[in-house]
């Protein structure tokens, strides 16, 4: 068995799973709150038709053996939890999160997701959604018919305005030891996992939890040089895989050629 073939293929194989997560992040380089993925890659099991350390006769020992591998394998996908831009917008429900911490997010089934999405609107019993609808928890309270001002402060505290008086409350943020285990749901969600820890919640600007910027929209952490030029090894890595399963037909095809 020709294990230039195999392992070459696993190679093509791999990086094909590299060219699309770089393409989704490229396509995602405009959605508010968006993180970036990584691959890593490992390698696969490698015969051993001589272990080094064994013993050679006479009291000797192999210094170095023989291994062969089997090509490379995508080993995990990431998220890169890394600051996005903050870009003004003016519009009074736009909420960026500068640091660590999610808005909490209840899903139609009832169960929390999670965003740095800030992109919040009022539906129609004055309640504080997300772009689909869903309703904000993090401890928002619904805003009162006639309300003229709403205004966050980066610690969080909240105030309604209204003909009739001011109303206030304090909002929180939820984080997570591991948030790169985090899973993605898509719609800019992620839900807890058993790698990315228990959620925790607590006031902005307090203990290492993010600040809310009022007015203010977290863009992608995609850096679109950096992904090109990862697009750019990524085909040139596809291409001398390729080439490998080339060559390696190449000399089969002269062994097939062989006379007596």
């Amino acid at each position: 068995m020709n294990l230039s073939l195999y392992s070459a293929a696993t190679g093509m194989e791999a990086q094909q799973l590299n060219l699309n997560t770089i393409a989704n992040n490229l396509a995602n380089v405009n959605t508010p709150g968006f993180k970036r993925s990584t691959i890593q890659f490992q390698d696969l099991l490698y015969q051993k038709p001589k272990n080094a350390g064994a013993e050679n006769g006479g009291g000797n020992v192999v210094p170095t053996g023989i291994e062969v591998g089997n090509g490379s394998r995508v080993a995990a996908t990431s998220k890169v939890f890394t600051q996005g831009q903050l870009t003004n917008t003016g519009e009074r429900l736009d909420l960026a999160l500068q640091g660590d911490g999610f808005f909490e997010v209840q899903r139609p089934d009832g169960t929390t997701a999670y965003t740095r999405d800030g992109s919040f609107k009022l539906n129609a019993s004055g309640q504080v959604v997300n772009t689909d609808g869903m309703p904000i928890l993090s401890g928002f309270q619904n805003v009162p018919a006639g309300t003229t001002a709403i205004n966050v402060s980066e610690s969080g505290e909240v105030t309604y305005q209204s003909a009739s008086g001011s109303q206030s409350f304090r909002l929180t943020v939820t984080r997570f030891a591991n948030p790169a285990g985090l899973e993605s749901l898509g719609g800019n969600l992620y839900a807890a996992t058993g790698s990315s820890g228990t959620a925790e919640s607590g006031q902005p600007g307090e203990s290492g939890y993010a600040r809310v910027m009022q007015g203010y929209v977290e863009t992608s952490n995609v850096n679109i040089v950096e992904e090109m030029v990862n697009l750019i090894v990524a085909q040139r890595a596809y291409e001398v895989n390729s080439k490998s399963i080339q060559t390696s037909d190449e000399m089969l095809q002269n062994v097939n050629q062989l006379k007596r």
